[in-house]
């Protein structure tokens, strides 16, 4: 609502074959780019790009570790390309994505863009915010309910694509897949704008579609002060357990030759020595210890860790919050506040709505909340503001023309 430009971007993925599906699911990206002029927008879409390009060229590579490497190589090309034009220096963005594999469900998170998913009457939300107030209360500096963590503002980012060569990804997962989950990617317009005990149960409540229309319909009611973008999933089949067809995770060789190096170069020494031939038994020993050396860096490289993927932190590990998605009455009513709200502001300027069908929603929604049916009551509110914001829409649309023309 006050932005000329959107400096969101997102990609989805769905894999388009069974084989395909095998190698790397179906992915799904959502950035929110920073910087001035046209920085942020270009950041945004390189992410999206970047990611998407990386992860499905990386064939032989598990899906975790492609993925991690997909945001890391995505992060290189945005820092490479806001050093060479001073226009977009230090431009950066979020970027968050999740993979849907034969394996579970895969997240890879930078900044504070977030993934969520839907369960069993919860929302849980999978990502953590790589944000100053987030940070804080992690490290125990701010308790999650003081004034100060209020205090502090929201919208400082302390990890992004782009402005360093190198960046740290959050790997969350794998999660396994439930039949009925949804999964909700979205950028900070959306969260900064509604609390999770309102995304949960639209999330519950409505079809992808409806739920991801009304999402951005309520956060541009409420000021939209950025730009908003929502990816919603809803797992309609669960991964098949054919594992024929699944590529199997390769394994580094285990450098054999490299191990018996040593050894024939210390029995080597042993050899020369009893002969007399001492320099050439000093030789041997030489070789034998850089051998050795070597031999250890090797087995040490296959069982570091550090070479999968990253390390998690003790401190962290997702659902980073829950909450639940059932429909509450308070919902309900804060929704119908809205409608009303929205029939005010008609009235004073004059727009053109037709209110025939949004009042036969409230009717609908009225009488489901009478007998204590929130869940009807809440999608019949929330589609009665998704038709009345599409008449708006609409209706500016035609004054833009008009003026334009």
């Amino acid at each position: 609502m006050r932005r000329a430009n959107n400096q969101d971007a997102y990609a989805t993925l769905p894999a388009d074959s069974p084989e395909r599906f095998s190698r790397r699911g179906h992915l799904f990206v959502v950035a929110d780019g920073m910087g001035a002029h046209a920085a942020g927008e270009l950041a945004s879409q390189m992410a999206a790009e970047k990611i998407s390009q990386y992860y499905l060229k990386q064939s032989p590579v598990e899906a975790m570790r492609a993925l991690r490497s997909a945001v890391q190589d995505a992060n290189a090309d945005i820092h490479r390309r806001g050093q060479e034009n001073p226009e977009f220096f230090n431009m950066g963005t979020t970027a968050s994505s999740i993979a849907i594999t034969p394996d579970g469900v895969i997240v890879a998170h930078v900044g504070d863009s977030r993934v969520y998913r839907v369960r069993d009457g919860k929302l849980e939300q999978l990502t953590f915010d790589h944000s100053l107030v987030w940070e804080m209360q992690a490290s125990g500096q701010v308790h999650p309910d003081s004034s100060l963590r209020h205090a502090i503002p929201k919208n400082v980012i302390t990890r992004s694509l782009g402005p360093s060569e190198e960046v740290v990804v959050d790997m969350e997962g794998p999660f396994p897949v439930k039949l009925g989950d949804r999964f909700l990617l979205c950028s900070d317009g959306l969260t900064g704008q509604i609390e999770d005990e309102e995304i949960g149960p639209l999330l519950d409540c409505l079809t992808p579609e409806t739920a991801a229309r009304a999402l951005v319909d309520l956060a541009n009611l409420r000021g939209g002060p950025d730009n908003t973008t929502a990816i919603i999933i809803e797992v309609t089949q669960t991964p098949s357990t054919d594992l024929r067809s699944r590529p199997t995770k390769k394994k580094d060789p285990v450098p054999w030759l490299i191990a018996f190096t040593p050894v024939f170069c210390f029995l080597a020494a042993i050899l020369l020595y009893f002969v007399q031939n001492i320099g050439s038994s000093i030789v041997a020993v030489i070789l034998g210890t850089i051998a050795a050396i070597v031999a250890v860096i090797q087995f040490r490289r296959l069982g570091d860790p550090a070479d999968d993927v990253q390390t998690p932190r003790a401190h962290r590990s997702a659902p980073y919050r829950t909450c639940s998605a059932k429909p509450s009455e308070s919902l309900v009513l804060k929704l119908g506040q809205t409608v009303d709200a929205l029939k005010q502001a008609s009235t004073e300027r004059r727009w053109s709505v037709d209110w025939t069908h949004v009042d036969q929603l409230l009717q609908q929604a009225d009488a489901a909340k009478s007998n204590n049916d929130f869940k009807t009551a809440t999608a019949k509110r929330a589609e009665a503001i998704i038709h009345t914001m599409s008449q708006l829409r609409t209706q500016h649309r035609r004054v833009t023309d008009s003026s334009a023309g």
